[in-house]
């Protein structure tokens, strides 16, 4: 298989799809790959690596989408790049279809198979490829948000961890799972007073059980997001429905009544945000205010970090790339049953249940068109 890398377009991504070491195992698989010039280069590795590692350095993202049977991204592509779908084509990438319809519509003209990282399920049914970028930026989350309550970026003027004397400063986390958990880990070794938020009991208990009590759990509920909401400093939205557009937790109304100079970062801003005042920003224009509430809603935040970033993803990613490369597509969804939750389009059709109803489309299951 001839399997292209193109440089990322996207505002301020740095991450690539593959490394030279990845490139090393897909030349030794007897595969070709083609990688676009300087692809690599904000994630620290040169067209030099790439080149000993076997992968011919193509001069224009034009010929790497061309030519290869296989394109290999890090993020959903935009607009620009809707030129270089074709029929047959196969996609591996974050695409997070649900909030945009142009692209979905994109792919479905162009026949393109679109297989998304995010909805890929391995055996334990747990999503392994957005896992890594979930710990990124969940703990992310928490460093920009500090960052942000300072005076000069809008916020209200306060350390986190606070110092004797002084009251640490109050993190409300939306959502237990692999952000919220993150998120947590970091807000308490900087000293923060951290109140997490789930609709799973079970999980609360398990998060209760991993912090040693020292995060404030809260059942999910209108008032008590709303209280939480309205006393902390740095609120966090993590939840997810896989593939789906994330609901909208908290509300306009709450944002409201929250303190002035207060932070919110909506990890979840991908999916749409969890956060009804949130709407995508770029890391060239990270920031907004609503109400006197600072919101931080980049769409990419792991792009911040790229080399730690691109080994995270790309460790999780390969496996399934390198079985889509030896298999081909179409064998690989049959034989993968985890590779086929991944096809969010397939031949034309939406394949993916969850963005169906985020868009009002018509879906049928891939096993179907199979």
């Amino acid at each position: 298989m001839i399997i292209g890398v193109p440089k990322e377009v996207k505002d301020h991504e740095s991450r690539v799809g593959v490394t030279p070491a990845g490139v090393k195992a897909l030349v030794e698989a007897n595969h070709t790959v083609l990688v676009e010039t300087r692809a690599g280069a904000l994630s620290a590795f040169t067209d030099d690596e790439y080149q000993a590692a076997g992968a011919e350095i193509v001069g224009s993202a034009y010929d790497v989408w061309r030519l290869a049977d296989m394109i290999v991204k890090v993020k959903e592509p935009v607009e620009k790049e809707y030129k270089h779908f074709r029929p047959g084509l196969v996609l591996f990438t974050y695409l997070h279809l649900a909030p945009l319809n142009d692209l979905t519509q994109a792919l479905l003209d162009q026949k393109v198979i679109g297989i998304a990282y995010e909805t890929v399920r391995d055996r334990q049914g747990t999503l392994p490829l957005l896992t890594p970028m979930s710990e990124v930026a969940g703990r992310m989350s928490v460093q920009v948000g500090a960052t942000y309550l300072e005076k000069e970026h809008g916020g209200r003027g306060v350390l986190l961890g606070g110092v004797p004397g002084t009251t640490p400063g109050h993190v409300c986390i939306i959502g237990g799972g692999i952000v919220g958990t993150n998120a947590a880990k970091i807000a308490l070794g900087m000293g923060a007073r951290v109140t997490l938020v789930d609709l799973n009991l079970n999980r609360l208990r398990e998060i209760d059980d991993i912090f040693g009590g020292r995060v404030h759990t809260l059942a999910s509920n209108s008032y008590n997001i709303e209280r939480a909401v309205c006393d902390a400093d740095l609120v966090i939205g993590g939840v997810l429905i896989p593939g789906a557009a994330a609901p909208k937790i908290v509300t306009r109304a709450m944002v409201a009544k929250m303190k002035k100079g207060a932070v919110i970062v909506d990890v979840a801003i991908d999916q749409g945000g969890c956060i009804e005042t949130a709407r995508p920003t770029t890391h060239t224009d990270p920031s907004f205010e609503v109400d006197g509430v600072v919101h931080y809603c980049v769409t990419n935040m792991p792009a911040a970090v790229p080399y730690t970033s691109t080994l995270a993803l790309t460790n999780a990613t390969f496996p399934y790339l390198l079985r889509l490369a030896k298999l081909g597509a179409k064998d690989a969804i049959k034989a993968d049953a985890g590779i086929a939750e991944g096809v969010n389009t397939y031949d034309g059709t939406l394949t993916y249940e969850a963005v169906a109803h985020a868009q009002n489309r018509a879906w049928k299951p891939v096993a179907e068109l199979l």
